[in-house]
């Protein structure tokens, strides 16, 4: 006769704890989750919540979340405390089955009739919201949007009601006025992207070959972040943007200043060197208005030849922007970038428009990224394949720049304001 010593689990046994501990460990988890959801909303300092809108886009967005969360919210305690007292109640304890309810036709047409008068409800409302949003014919500012691996572009066309009298190229911060209505066209260079300033509006892709409108409006002078909701490679999370809204007379400032004509750096500075390496090294992609080679011609970026978008960040008058690569690092350091942002809205505009010194330059982030862009900012899976099979790059390369090389250039991209 075989006999099982006393410490030995049954199999049958081993089965029910091995059960027991995988219910247990769901339940940590499930709770683990909740906590995280609740305590991941519990944040003060959110520049891109949805529930704080700044302007009347995102008001008629607000207007209509805000019931519906309510009704949802009510209807998920009451299914919710439904569910955890049949779970309760009826819970097997050997009793017998309690009685079933198919084939009431009474108590399955409530059950369906309810919750589809609410859906009606709501989507009437939806429906009305989508369609105020699609306006377009009361816009009064045009401005072109262009998304591409990993930054946006922003493309004013010439519009003399605004001053614009040549079209002004930008990245990384749409500026406009604010109190105005902003008719965005959207498009894209390479995939799909998703353009999203929560406090401004909701989203709208950015799609190759196709136009997308979408209308911003700021109450108040203002920066405002967004950030790319469409995933469209590895620096997706990496993809952000700012709308910066200014007074009018302000905005106005704006225009007169990036329609000004380059001014190159004195002779025998470090700028001026900074110059001539950019003439080398960066003007293969990146466009500065105005500047010129030695022999007096002006100097045409070709990112087509170099990058697999075909596009490149201009950067004239960068320091008059806050942002570099994609908006992904800022051209402030922290204590400046405060004062920028925690500025209340009638001393806004100048410190924006005041741009970036050297004192305030985050020149660390700046060195770093002039160094070697792949190693801060993913653009390849695998490090070994920075060019695609047609030898173009997926965003900024690494140039290979000395550490002089590095200081000339800072010195020099601070003078483009």
């Amino acid at each position: 006769m075989n006999h099982r010593s006393s410490n030995e689990t049954p199999a049958v046994g081993r089965l029910s704890v091995a059960r027991v501990k995988a219910r247990r460990f769901g339940q940590c988890a499930l709770v683990a989750t909740g906590a995280i959801a609740l305590l991941g909303s519990c944040a003060t300092n959110a520049p891109q919540d949805t529930w704080q809108p700044k302007g009347p886009n995102a008001k008629m967005i607000d207007d209509l979340q805000q019931p519906v969360f309510a009704v949802a919210g009510i209807i998920g305690i009451i299914v919710s405390v439904a569910v955890a007292y049949v779970i309760w109640r009826y819970k097997d304890r050997g009793q017998p089955i309690p009685e079933q309810t198919h084939g009431k036709p009474a108590l399955e047409i409530t059950l369906t009739v309810i919750p589809a008068l609410i859906l009606a409800v709501v989507g009437v409302f939806t429906f009305r919201v989508i369609f105020d949003l699609a306006r377009t014919d009361d816009t009064q500012l045009v401005i072109n949007v262009t998304g591409q691996q990993w930054w946006w572009e922003y493309d004013y066309p010439v519009q003399n009601e605004w001053g614009i009298t040549q079209p002004i190229i930008s990245s990384g911060q749409l500026v406009m006025p604010a109190g105005t209505k902003v008719l965005l066209r959207e498009t894209s260079r390479d995939v799909i992207h998703s353009y999203w300033i929560p406090a401004l509006n909701g989203k709208r892709d950015a799609v190759p070959g196709r136009i997308h409108t979408l209308r911003l409006e700021a109450d108040e002078p203002g920066i405002y972040a967004g950030q790319c909701t469409e995933f469209c490679g590895l620096s997706h999370a990496n993809m952000r943007m700012e709308a910066v809204a200014l007074s009018k007379e302000d905005f106005a400032r704006w225009i007169a200043n990036q329609q000004a004509a380059y001014q190159a750096p004195a002779e025998g500075t470090l700028a001026k060197e900074g110059e001539a390496v950019f003439l080398n090294q960066c003007v293969r992609c990146h466009q500065v208005d105005g500047l010129k080679r030695p022999d007096g011609t002006l100097a045409i970026a070709a990112p087509d030849e170099n990058v697999w978008s075909g596009a490149a960040p201009n950067l004239t008058k960068l320091m008059t922007r806050n942002t570099f690569a994609g908006a992904m690092f800022d051209l402030l350091r922290d204590a400046c970038r405060d004062d920028v942002w925690k500025a209340d809205s009638a001393e806004f505009g100048v410190k924006y428009l005041a741009g970036v010194d050297e004192a305030c330059l985050n020149v660390n982030d700046l060195r770093a990224w002039l160094r070697n862009a792949p190693e801060v900012k993913p653009m390849y899976a695998n490090p070994a394949l920075l060019t695609e099979t047609n030898g173009k790059y997926r965003g900024m390369p690494n140039l290979g720049l000395s550490e002089s090389d590095i200081d000339k250039l800072v010195a020099y991209l601070l003078t483009l304001k």
